[in-house]
């Protein structure tokens, strides 16, 4: 029965969450990526101590490959990041180191 409940849960969750983020407009995206790197950094600590504490193998398997999805979402979501930034910044003529 609890495997069902936390089923639903994370699919009602799946639902919701793309509802809500592919309502966003284009001009929030960057400002909500940024929100995210800092959870991601936070999920990221809580990896490392879990990783910390873990008491047999399989734990340390789990918490390990936590760490590693982890810190790629946090390193892509700044990637990410900086390309939107880059979009708002001007453009440089090609012309103008000529003269």
């Amino acid at each position: 029965m609890d495997a069902i409940a936390i089923i639903s849960i994370f699919v009602l969750a799946v639902f919701v969450g793309f509802e809500v983020v592919s309502k966003v407009s284009s001009t929030l995206h960057t400002p909500l990526m940024s929100g995210a790197n800092a959870i991601h950094g936070v999920i990221l600590v809580g990896a490392i101590i879990v990783a910390d504490h873990s008491q047999t193998n399989l734990e340390l398997g789990l918490s390990l490959a936590a760490i590693i999805l982890a810190t790629i979402n946090m390193v892509g979501g700044f990637v990410v990041t900086d390309r939107m930034l880059e979009m708002f910044k001007p453009k440089k003529s090609a012309d103008k180191g000529g003269e």
